[in-house]
């Protein structure tokens, strides 16, 4: 895949690609459906390049920083599952002000004039340009009177695990994974959530009553609610079943807010390793318990609940177009 940088990087975009404008966090199944369309449209289109390009980061963290959603996706992660996705060209806009003062018509001028893409294709809620002065009806009318063939995805919807149909969106997604819900996040996702981190050096604890943990520094990511988790890791050739726990450990007294797991049926030494971790399934709240015997025999149940859960695949729901 080739990464373009920048206003200049999305006019070195091969002419007559196919394009789409967006975030992109999470690449969940609305990005997928929208990618699908792309791949179709290539495939009509002999030697076309299939692009994306992506403010990076939100736009929101230079406007409203207070207001900048939390991600789904680090900047790698994003960009390894757009490529897996079958992306060929990935522009990366950073949020500078030459970026975000162009007016929708000046954003609009570029893709006519420089980028030339045969195919855009958008959202219906899509918006573009300084203080999102430009809407899809707009882009509607000024493609209209060019080469640019404009396609409006519809959204995806599907069923969650409670049987409410909703949109797929990022913004759903992130109010998923706050509450815990991981499986109606994977329905949404099409995967299940990963959280991806370094192996740092944590308290320890878990060797003392022979249950030792990796304990992920994750940096860019959204982290589910408080909680134990039947989690999954690819390792080695090897798909392990983990325990994971979110939180403070409240049975020692700790402060400090922790993303651990516990590969079940592994030894061996993580740290300074880069690891994703699919949290599959919330199991139950953390507590304090008031002797480690009790916490040990919770555990033992734990396990049990992480090997079954673990081995799911993700949760399937019908996508409504």
């Amino acid at each position: 895949m080739n990464v373009l940088l920048g206003i200049d990087g999305l006019k070195r975009i091969p002419r007559g690609a196919v394009l789409s404008i967006g975030n992109f966090d999470g690449a969940h199944r609305g990005h997928q459906h929208i990618l699908q369309i792309l791949q179709s449209l290539r495939e009509s289109t002999p030697g076309a390049a299939l692009a994306i390009a992506t403010f990076e980061p939100h736009p929101f963290t230079v406007l409203r920083p207070q207001f900048a959603p939390p991600r789904l996706t680090s900047p790698m992660m994003k960009q390894r599952l757009l490529e897996e996705l079958g992306v060929t060209h990935y522009v990366i806009l950073p949020p500078t002000h030459d970026v975000l003062n162009l007016s929708a018509e000046q954003f609009w001028t570029i893709l006519r004039d420089d980028v030339q893409p045969s195919h855009l294709v958008e959202g219906k809620d899509f918006t573009f340009g300084k203080m999102r002065g430009g809407t899809i009806h707009h882009l509607r009318t000024w493609a209209e009177k060019t080469p640019v063939q404009l396609h409006i995805a519809d959204a995806v919807r599907v069923a969650l695990l409670d049987l409410s149909v909703v949109p797929v969106s990022s913004s759903l997604i992130r109010f998923l994974v706050s509450c815990g819900r991981m499986r109606d996040a994977a329905i949404c996702l099409g995967r299940p959530y990963l959280v991806e981190g370094e192996v740092v050096l944590g308290y320890q604890r878990g060797r003392t009553i022979g249950v030792p943990t990796a304990n992920l520094q994750v940096k860019e990511q959204l982290i589910p609610s408080d909680g134990v988790y039947a989690g999954r890791m690819h390792l080695q050739g090897r798909t392990f079943a983990a325990a994971v726990s979110i939180g403070t450990t409240p049975t020692f007294d700790g402060v400090k807010h922790q993303v651990e797991a516990h590969l079940l049926e592994f030894a061996g030494d993580l740290y300074g390793h880069t690891l994703q971790l699919q949290i599959i399934d919330w199991i139950r709240d953390q507590r304090k318990f008031p002797v480690l015997d009790a916490l040990k025999e919770q555990l033992r149940r734990d396990f049990i609940a992480v090997r079954e859960r673990a081995a799911l695949d993700a949760p399937r729901s019908f996508a409504v177009i």
